[in-house]
């Protein structure tokens, strides 16, 4: 007799395990486990259905569920590679990484470290399919990352000679080799509306197919990504900029930021002028906050 636990596990590891190529589940796990006596030791049959009929239907339930969550989270990575591929390699991504978290939320939250390791399911395409995921990925935590309360211009103005200043938590700066927010964008309005869920439980929720895309040429691009008034926006930055974002985001003195960036030929005239415009477009953003004192919420 298993004890609630154990009946959990079993459950888990019956239900995480992919579906066949008839979308239906399998008979025995990948590591050997027959899968109809795992339904037969935790389920009861009913009338109607054997106790691997409804665990199946679970099973059935819990792929397609993450499968869809992780196709609308990753939009862009779908349009490079296909919708044929894409699923090949989310199913043997969510293999590796199974849902864990109470939210489907962070169902991606590994993927551009698991890509990085098999780039074989992005064949051709490696680096700009990693770069994109890493702007699905800080999209999703500039929407969902923490806002503290900005400066004010009294706050900044009491700061001192070299401050440290503290950028938002929901503030993402990406450094990239391909112009992929363009291409989200782009592969975003190309795919049509969603088509309505189904609610019975033995199909797949329809989802509205997007087609494979055009892809750009590298071209190194520096991205903020932030949040304000519930939306999130990309924004492109020069070098210096992002370079200069970059040290305040480690934590670095200002003098350290402004060290770090390469101004070229600019005079010592236009440097000081360039970053007074940044640092109050900045400011003027909400990107400067506070910093959180201990115990206050992460």
């Amino acid at each position: 007799m298993m004890n609630l636990d154990q009946i959990q596990r079993a459950m888990f590891h019956a239900v995480r395990q992919p579906l066949t190529p008839a979308e239906r589940m399998r008979e025995t796990a990948a590591d050997g486990t027959s899968i109809r006596a795992t339904a037969e030791s935790i389920i009861r049959p009913n009338r109607r259905l054997t106790s691997f009929e409804r665990l199946e239907i679970y099973n059935r339930q819990y792929w397609f569920r993450v499968l869809s969550a992780l196709a609308e989270d990753f939009t862009g990575l779908r349009a490079i590679v296909g919708e044929r591929q894409f699923e090949k390699l989310a199913v043997a991504y969510l293999s590796d990484h199974p849902s864990r978290s109470f939210t489907l939320r962070n169902l991606g939250s590994q993927l551009e470290h698991w890509l990085r390791a098999h780039l074989e399911y992005v064949p051709k395409v490696e680096h700009i399919a990693v770069d994109m995921v890493r702007l699905e990925w800080a999209e999703i935590e500039a929407f969902d990352n923490l806002a503290l309360p900005p400066l004010s211009a009294e706050d900044m103005a009491a700061l001192g000679p070299d401050p440290v200043i503290h950028l938002q938590p929901h503030l993402q700066l990406l450094d990239l080799s391909y112009p992929v927010d363009d291409l989200l964008l782009s592969a975003r309005k190309k795919e049509e509306d969603e088509g309505a869920a189904s609610n019975a439980v033995m199909e797949r929720p329809v989802r509205r197919r997007i087609r494979r895309t055009a892809l750009p040429k590298p071209k190194k691009l520096y991205l903020a990504v932030h949040r304000s008034d519930n939306s999130v926006y990309f924004r492109q930055l020069e070098a210096a900029e992002f370079a200069i974002l970059r040290i305040l985001r480690r934590g670095g003195p200002l003098s350290e930021a402004v060290e770090a960036a390469d101004f070229a030929e600019r005079s010592v005239e236009e440097v000081s002028a360039q970053i007074q415009e940044w640092f109050a477009h900045w400011a003027s953003l909400g990107w400067f906050c506070k910093a959180v004192v201990e115990g206050e919420a992460q």
